[in-house]
Parts: C-alpha cells; sequence; structure tokens
C-alpha cells in the first residue's frame, strides 16, 4: 500500500502584532469612527494601563505609533494624549516623501491633475447646486480684485492661493469625496512647488503681462462657471482640460516641469 507524501506549502513566518500597536489600532479606529472627536482628551496612563491590561512602556510605544500619525498630541507630565483630527496636510507631507523617493517631476505631478480637475468638472456641472455656483462666484471675485495688483510681488502668493482654491472647489463640489480628498493630498504638494516657480519666472518689471495673464485666467473661470451653471458636463469637462494644458505651459516653462519634487526644495 502506497502512501502520498503530504503537499509542500509555501510558507513563511507569521509575526503576530505587538500589544503596542493593537492598543494604537484601537485608538485610531475610534478617532476615524467619530468615537473619539479632535480635541478630546484621553485616559491617563494609569488608567489606560489598567484598561488594557498592559505596562506603561507598552502603553507609551501605541502612543509614539500615534503621534507619529499625527492622530494624538501628547501631553507632558500625566503623559495623557489629546485627540487630533486626521489631517490632508499630514497625508500631503508623506505622499511628498514618496514622491521625492520615487524622482517624480512637477509635470508628472501637474498631468495628474489635469486628468483628475477635468473630469470633477464634468460631474459638477451634472449635480451642481445654486449653492455650489454662489461658492465659485465668490472665490472668482476675490480673484479678480487681485487682478490689478500682478506687479506687486506680495501679492503673488496671494492669487497662487486664491487660484488654488478654486481649483479645489470645482473638485469638493462635484460630490465625489475620493476624488476630493486625492486632489487635496495633490494640491497640498504641487502647491509648495508651483509657488516655487512662480517666484522663479516672477519679473516685476513684466507686469503688464502678468496683469493680461491673470486676466485671461479670470474669464477662464468666469467660462467654466457658465457652463457648470448651464449644466454642460461636456462642455466643461473640454474646457478644464484646455484651461489645464495651456496653464501648464506657461507654469512648467523655463525648466522646471523637468525638475523632481526633491529639486525645488533641495
Amino acid at each position: 500500500m502506497s502512501t502520498t507524501a503530504p503537499a509542500r506549502l509555501n510558507s513563511r513566518p507569521i509575526s503576530a502584532p505587538k500589544a503596542g500597536e493593537m492598543i494604537a489600532a484601537q485608538i485610531r479606529a475610534q478617532i476615524v469612527r467619530g468615537e473619539l472627536n479632535e480635541g478630546d482628551s484621553l485616559p491617563g496612563e494609569v488608567e489606560l494601563m489598567e484598561q488594557f491590561d498592559v505596562s506603561r512602556p507598552t502603553l507609551r510605544e501605541a502612543f509614539r505609533i500615534l503621534e507619529t500619525e499625527r492622530l494624538i498630541a501628547i501631553k507632558r507630565g500625566a503623559r495623557g494624549g489629546r485627540v487630533l483630527a486626521p489631517s490632508v496636510e499630514v497625508a500631503a507631507r508623506y505622499f511628498g516623501f514618496l514622491l521625492q523617493a520615487a524622482g517624480t517631476t512637477i509635470g508628472d505631478l501637474y498631468q495628474a491633475r489635469s486628468i483628475i480637475e477635468p473630469a470633477a468638472a464634468g460631474l459638477l456641472a451634472t449635480s451642481r447646486t445654486k449653492q455650489d455656483i454662489i461658492a465659485l462666484e465668490n472665490c472668482l471675485r476675490d480673484l479678480e480684485e487681485m487682478v490689478s495688483g500682478a506687479g506687486d510681488d506680495r501679492g503673488v502668493e496671494a492669487w497662487g492661493q486664491a487660484a488654488q482654491r478654486f481649483h479645489e472647489l470645482v473638485v469638493d463640489l462635484a460630490g465625489n469625496q475620493t476624488l476630493a480628498l486625492q486632489t487635496r493630498v495633490l494640491h497640498e504638494v504641487v502647491a509648495t512647488h508651483l509657488s516655487v516657480a512662480v517666484h522663479l519666472t516672477f519679473d516685476p518689471s513684466r507686469k503688464r503681462e502678468m496683469v493680461r495673464y491673470r486676466e485671461k485666467t479670470v474669464r477662464s473661470y468666469r467660462k467654466l462657471i457658465d457652463f457648470i451653471a448651464a449644466r454642460d458636463s461636456g462642455g466643461a469637462t473640454q474646457h478644464w482640460k484646455v484651461h489645464m494644458d495651456v496653464a501648464g505651459r506657461s507654469l512648467l516653462s523655463g525648466g522646471i516641469s523637468d525638475k523632481t519634487v526633491l529639486d525645488l526644495i533641495s
């Protein structure tokens, strides 16, 4: 009677999570679910040690994990913690590190925006409300007031922030939370480096040219609002695609497009 040898499984050692990691996971889950809100104070060390039945070093390991993730801020003395809300800025910082390590170019980042934003503009045109149009109009009004200050170096940053806010609104109001969060992280990274790019190319003696550029930008934003107000999804998508392409050629000129994220901050 012959016997068949048992099959050999391709396996690797399984490491169980440490107690500190498990405690951090429990607290993290409560923060994400909204059971713990920003500003809430966590119980003191002694109470938490009893609650989780762990030692002080294990509890502090959990705190260190959550502090690194910027989900809590450690209090001195009592060694408790204060809850922080998950932050787009923190996500953008880590995302930026990944982009730096990958040697990602500024042009690559802008190309991603150029794919996402026109799609969002089309979605917004389909679902827009009266309040959405009002929000876009208010943002555009702020930009219109900045047109005449194009020759003021101090106004470069303000213009950039207001323009970015318009782009964020288009995606935020489109109604897709995944797109909105992805774009906010992308904008946080892009904004830092496009700000550098704008200052590198800024020339106070070219005020007239800068004014014309801002006037053209405002007209383009106005046209997008008109498409959205008319619920013309195809028109909004196509117009915003052209806008992003044209703006990209201007903002990424002079070799900026080929620079990596790391180049512009080092």
